[in-house]
């Protein structure tokens, strides 16, 4: 059964339960990075043999496999990720960055030019489960932010496919070529290429702790996006909240993973009381019940405070990856959050509503780090220039400035670099 405390009975550092890398998995993960490297292809077959139970005949995923997947979806899942597809574009394309020119000065000319990433890397967990979504919300940020190629890896189930509807969502989404390859070795093929992966610029997406463990092993090799962690959710809630929809919200986190954290903090101990028992009934009748009782007994909360303010504290301290507001004119309290990776307004925004079809990106900073940290978007996608020009006589106007600071540094070249170009001095 959950835990209930109040507001000061544990450390903050004990709320969300946060995981540090094995230094087993750490040693495994950089062996499985070493043989990706030395061998390419024939590493990534003997791994899924190892691992999926089977290798493909085939790494990459025919063009034509794609279409009949899509072809062939059930039309009104068809429509609903397509019309997810609709509102992530409509959200993600109010993201995009302009360059930018500067004249401010005579003779001067300043700006910053945006570039789009050449090629980035989407990995997309499978094997047991698919995830359609998870596409969606990584390829389109990529697509409009002008990505010249998109390459996704997912592991293949045993027969060796990869689920369909992942397939068709890749289509919808733009995706250019798909492989069926996971786990570290996938992560490793986009960060180094093999013969038949490409090397990649920058790889994102969520995965499990091998996956996410090669993201950090690789980083300096490639960009990454960030090192998710296990799903949080932090739910505020006050008296007039509905015990049935909290359990509920709290639940659609812990079923992901017995590492996930489920906190509710509440002003009201009545509620808190109620929702510690209808936890247990909504449980006993969920399907992944096993993973979800892990989580809730091993990592969920229920912290009772003195008022609303003191449960936003512990959240801005907390930086949850979702945070629920379910009070009365959650609006009110919008600027009080400081850090939380997506934050849900009111008592009709579920946490799911949010991973699946209203449009801001689902994939989000966990850990803590949405203290510094934000949501991928199409910023994700881009890489910035900077650009300078100064005419003769602008140099000349701040020649001697830059010397005298040069040389404040003790950089006698760079001093006379500047001073080599003054009109009255051709040489330094």
């Amino acid at each position: 059964m959950i835990q209930l405390y109040r507001r000061g009975q544990l450390p903050l550092d004990h709320i969300l339960a946060r995981h540090e890398p094995q230094e087993e998995l750490s040693q495994a993960v950089a062996d499985i990075i070493a043989s990706v490297r030395r061998e390419g292809d024939s590493a990534l077959l003997r791994y899924a043999r190892q691992f999926d139970g089977a290798a493909p005949q085939r790494l990459e995923v025919p063009p034509e496999e794609l279409e009949r997947a899509l072809e062939e979806l059930d039309p009104e899942l068809r429509a609903i990720l397509e019309q997810a597809a609709d509102n992530i574009r409509s959200f993600h394309s109010r993201q995009v960055r302009n360059s930018f020119l500067i004249t401010e000065r005579e003779g001067v000319v300043l700006g910053q030019k945006v570039t789009p990433l050449d090629r980035v890397g989407l990995y997309i967990p499978g094997g047991t489960a698919a995830y359609p979504s998870t596409v969606l919300m990584n390829a389109i940020p990529a697509k409009i932010a002008g990505v010249g190629e998109i390459i996704m890896v997912s592991p293949p189930s045993r027969s060796g496919d990869i689920a369909p509807v992942i397939l068709a969502a890749a289509k919808i989404a733009g995706v250019g070529r798909v492989f069926r390859v996971g786990g570290a070795q996938a992560v490793a093929a986009l960060a180094f290429g093999t013969q038949s992966v490409p090397r990649v610029d920058k790889i994102v997406g969520p995965g499990n702790a091998y996956v996410a463990q090669a993201k950090r092993q690789v980083f300096g090799q490639v960009a990454i996006d960030m090192i998710a962690g296990p799903s949080e959710i932090l739910v505020i809630a006050d008296e007039n909240s509905d015990p049935v929809q909290l359990s509920a919200d709290l639940l659609s986190q812990a079923e992901h993973d017995q590492n996930a954290s489920a906190v509710l903090i509440t002003d009201s101990l009545p509620l808190a009381q109620a929702v510690r028992l209808e936890l247990e009934r909504q449980l006993s009748a969920l399907p992944r019940q096993d993973i979800a009782r892990a989580s809730i007994d091993g990592n969920g909360k229920i912290i009772v405070t003195e008022n609303l303010l003191q449960a936003i504290d512990i959240a801005n301290t907390l930086a949850p990856e979702h945070l629920e507001l379910c009070v009365d004119n959650p609006f009110d309290y919008l600027d009080k959050i400081r850090h939380a990776g997506s934050i849900f307004l009111g008592r009709s925004c579920p946490e799911a509503l949010g991973d699946y079809l209203a449009g801001p990106n689902h994939t989000l900073p966990t850990g803590g780090t949405a203290r510094f940290s934000s949501p991928l978007s199409v910023d994700d996608f881009i890489k910035k220039s900077q650009f300078t020009y100064y005419t003769p006589a602008a140099l000349d106007r701040v020649a001697e400035k830059i010397a005298r600071l040069a040389r404040e540094e003790g950089l006698e070249g760079h001093a006379r670099s500047a001073l080599s170009r003054r009109k009255e001095e051709n040489t330094p």
